[in-house]
């Protein structure tokens, strides 16, 4: 299963896989340890295939969904032994994916940002800056009580936080909060951002200079 799914992934047949997921048990969960592949395209793509495959199979199967995304929140506590470092990733794609079943699950990844222990945030921040945008046409008021930390993202030292930062509120529809910050049309931290199945190595300016293409405007 896992050289099929590699393979898959590796070509980009990411309908594919969620085809096999309605075919085949387990391979929401195969495609956990994908997240992890030393290639960052093809751990990407998992993280996409897993919110395609989710959603083809909460159309019979919601509660086998659910309970994936309930592994997926334990899998970013110490307790799991083994954290998954793209799960706030991966949760917001399913969510994004099919919304009506799973919104409940709307605040509880964009409150990580708010709630994790700043040493387990550390590892996590970008990735649940990316998960918030994933989740930006969804979020609506939700953003609201963690827009400080947010905003205060726009100046932490790795330039991939700050980037995702950016990213996020622009998703959000807060391109107003990165109109005010005249300092990121000037910052040439790279970043890189999944997008329409590529990953693109970009800048945090580059990515502030799309604040008239966010979805507020």
């Amino acid at each position: 299963m896992k050289r099929i799914l590699k393979q898959l992934l590796a070509d980009g047949r990411l309908e594919e896989v969620a085809r096999l997921a309605e075919e085949r048990a387990g391979v929401l969960g195969a495609l956990v340890p994908l997240t992890f592949d030393p290639d960052p395209l093809r751990a990407w793509r998992a993280v996409e295939a897993m919110g395609l495959a989710a959603a083809r199979i909460a159309t019979t199967s919601p509660a086998a969904v659910r309970e994936h995304l309930r592994r997926l929140m334990w899998l970013m506590t110490e307790e799991s032994g083994g954290l998954c470092w793209r799960a706030p990733e991966a949760m917001a794609e399913i969510i994004r994916r099919c919304p009506g079943g799973y919104a409940d699950y709307i605040p509880i990844v964009v409150n990580l940002l708010a709630e994790m222990a700043e040493e387990d945030l550390a590892h996590f921040r970008a990735a649940v800056l990316w998960a918030i945008g994933r989740l930006g046409p969804l979020v609506g008021g939700e953003i609201t009580g963690v827009l400080p930390q947010v905003t205060a993202a726009l100046g932490h030292p790795d330039a991939q936080v700050r980037g995702m930062a950016v990213w996020a509120l622009l998703e959000c529809g807060l391109s107003d909060v990165v109109r005010a910050s005249e300092v990121l049309a000037l910052d040439d931290g790279s970043v890189e951002l999944y997008e329409d199945g590529n990953l693109a190595h970009t800048t945090v300016a580059a990515l502030a200079g799309r604040v008239c293409r966010s979805p507020g405007e």
